[in-house]
């Protein structure tokens, strides 16, 4: 048999056997030692997470791309619920940044407590090249970049040697459509994906150090109302889930949550709303008593294009770094906000830390800086696993709103 050349072998199996979270736990406890050890000689560790976030920055674009022109491709819209579905997907979706807005506007965590960029390590002399600064300089902040008139012949190198590793593991995939095009440019972004989020560990620990050491433990201070928001906000659009369950549909909200208990305690163990449709569609089903119509359109077809908790993370996370910053964002900016965290969320499903890379997206489009995605990537995964199964329950409120308020027969 032929040996996979995706497959991890050796040490890098032995890491990804260990779940993330339990790595960033782990980074973080050593960078708090660390930091505390060093003190402000720390502050050139926060590069780790600098290099995380620039080929995220680079990755995003194409990756939010090739998701969408796939999920819109793969969709299976037809009937007369379809219009139906379109309009429940963006009615929760806005309901969910507006949510997001209105917590971060009247909790303010970013008030909490005044922080920095993470410190930058310190300035070399103009006559020594520092050769992690050359090779930081090297990786291109975007896909496009190398090929233009300012690009530099290594940020080609680097992209040619990414995307040859990368394509190895689909290079006896047959491209006879447009479609199977998609899908192994999606499949190797990802397959690059997978290898960014195996330094996500190492920059949390780079990022904590260096705050602790050179700031002490006062900055956290904000990232605890940050958490305590996002919570909140979460909490608030499960609320508006059961009463639209509720007052739109034959299921009772507890039953509902009785009935697709597994869906979402997968969705929160594995982070993954992807991987839990399958889980989703048997327990709506099984459980919960749905028509095969509805629970396919919501927990199959719908779940490509419906991140309510992914979205109200975005945009309670670009508002929670301006109030750290001081900046004040007008209505329209937020607006800006809220336009461009629907459009990142849309095929977001699929693609491993999407709230990581599509935040990126949502910083540019109000001229934030990403620098300070750094500080969320300490308490992420947490958060991560919570908005999934928002999401997730999400996809369950789609299914029971087409399913109606008559309850159908079970083999429908």
């Amino acid at each position: 048999m032929q040996q996979d050349d995706t497959m991890p072998t050796g040490l890098l199996a032995r890491w990804r056997a260990i779940p993330l979270y339990l790595r960033i736990i782990v980074g973080v406890a050593l960078g708090l030692a660390t930091g505390m050890a060093l003190g402000p000689n720390a502050a050139s560790l926060a590069l780790p997470a600098k290099l995380v976030l620039r080929i995220l920055g680079a990755l995003a674009p194409p990756l939010i791309l090739l998701a969408i022109v796939q999920a819109l491709m793969r969709a299976h819209l037809g009937g007369g619920q379809a219009m139906r579905l379109v309009t429940l997907l963006l009615t929760n979706t806005l309901v969910a940044i507006f949510i997001g807005l209105f917590v971060a506007n009247v909790v303010q965590p970013g008030g909490w407590a005044k922080i920095g960029v993470p410190p930058a390590a310190p300035e070399k002399a103009h006559g020594a090249a520092d050769p992690l600064s050359q090779l930081f300089d090297a990786i291109p902040k975007s896909i496009a970049g190398p090929f233009t008139d300012d690009g530099t012949v290594m940020g080609v190198i680097f992209i040619a040697v990414a995307f040859g590793v990368a394509l190895r593991g689909v290079r006896h995939h047959e491209v006879r459509t447009v479609e199977d095009l998609v899908h192994v440019a999606l499949t190797s972004l990802i397959a690059i994906l997978h290898w960014i989020v195996d330094l996500v560990p190492l920059a949390v620990f780079g990022i904590v150090a260096s705050i602790i050491g050179v700031k002490g433990f006062h900055d956290f201070i904000a990232l605890g109302g940050f958490v305590i928001a996002v919570l909140l906000g979460l909490f608030l659009q499960a609320c508006y889930y059961l009463t639209r369950v509720r007052l739109q549909t034959w299921v009772r909200p507890l039953d509902l949550l009785k009935g697709v208990r597994d869906a979402l305690v997968m969705a929160f163990s594995t982070g993954s709303s992807t991987a839990t449709m399958p889980v989703t569609y048997e327990c709506l089903r099984v459980n919960v008593g749905l028509r095969e119509q509805s629970a396919s359109m919501g927990a199959l077809v719908g779940s490509n294009f419906n991140n309510d908790g992914t979205a109200l993370y975005e945009a309670m996370s670009a508002l929670f770094v301006a109030q750290l910053l001081g900046m004040h964002l007008t209505l329209g900016q937020q607006f800006t906000v809220a336009l461009t965290s629907v459009i990142a969320s849309v095929g977001a499903a699929g693609i491993p830390e999407a709230g990581l890379v599509t935040m990126t997206m949502v910083f540019k489009a109000v001229a934030l800086p990403t620098d300070y995605i750094a500080m969320l990537l300490t308490v992420d995964w947490l958060l991560d696993r919570c908005r999934t199964a928002i999401n997730v329950m999400g996809d369950v409120t789609v299914s029971c709103l087409l399913d109606g308020k008559t309850k159908g027969d079970p083999g429908d």
